[in-house]
């Protein structure tokens, strides 16, 4: 990059978790612009793009640039960093050159996205490019609007964990919250499963599938016993609700003290 060229702005575009009607028009507007390059995260490169593929449902044609990006599947930290890296390699030539580049990420860029990761090596390797993120639809929002059920209501308290974390630890939080989201729940979908049974907490916990795609799965309550021993997309996630019982407590009592009083004489 020269003196005189202003660097281009790396984005973060968030598509939502996989209906096209759930891009915003920010990224609507966004993703029209012909004078951008798009890249596109993929974990493997026999595994097809899913935030290329909700754009392309969405009927939008690609600017004349475009290419995925590798992001593997492991919790190797060297094998990421590489990653990382080459990617950064990737976008840096045209970000130096003066072009927005346009990571097209499903879901919202700023949670539990491989956004964050990029934006982070292009900055520590050259702080002058600008990084801006537009904001999307989290996938438990569209999952509990499918289901339907609210995320959280009044003074709800609500945690969002990666069941990597394992069981016990989703177990330990389960007192201090009213709804647990339990993100990447694939490899521990028996465990999770048994867990719901042994906890009582079948009757208000849903499993949705890739929410919002032509392929989405949704099961609630006992359906979600069939699960067990099956396959389901890393694209899932559990949401767990334990509140029932005491909201309605909570409705009957405010219904009993609001409902209609004797009357008194005031002096």
């Amino acid at each position: 990059m020269n003196d005189m060229t202003k660097p281009g702005t790396l984005w973060g575009i968030s598509l939502g978790p996989g209906d096209p009607g759930l891009i915003t028009r920010a990224a609507w507007d966004a993703l029209q612009r012909r004078d951008t390059i798009w890249v596109y995260p993929a974990r493997s490169g026999k595994t097809p793009s899913y935030a290329f593929d909700i754009v392309q449902r969405a009927g939008l044609p690609p600017p004349e640039q475009h290419t995925q990006l590798l992001f593997p599947m492991t919790h190797d930290g060297e094998k990421l960093g590489r990653a990382w890296l080459k990617a950064a390699d990737t976008v840096l030539p045209w970000l130096r050159a003066g072009r927005d580049v346009l990571f097209l990420v499903e879901g919202d860029a700023s949670t539990y996205a491989t956004f964050g990761h990029l934006a982070r090596t292009v900055r520590a390797i050259d702080e002058e490019v600008p990084v801006r993120i537009i904001a999307g639809v989290n996938a438990f929002t569209a999952a509990c609007a499918q289901v339907p059920v609210p995320f959280a209501e009044q003074d709800d308290t609500v945690a969002i964990v990666p069941a990597a974390y394992g069981v016990s630890a989703v177990d330990r939080l389960l007192p201090d919250f009213d709804t647990l989201v339990l993100m990447k729940v694939k490899p521990l979908m028996d465990e999770l499963i048994d867990w719901l049974e042994r906890r009582e907490l079948l009757d208000g916990a849903h499993f949705i599938e890739r929410v919002g795609a032509p392929d989405e799965r949704r099961f609630s309550g006992n359906d979600i016993l069939s699960l067990r021993g099956t396959k389901v997309s890393y694209l899932s996630l559990l949401i767990v609700k334990h509140t029932h019982r005491i909201r309605g407590e909570r409705i009957k009592g405010c219904l009993k003290k609001d409902g209609p009083q004797p009357l008194t004489e005031t002096a």
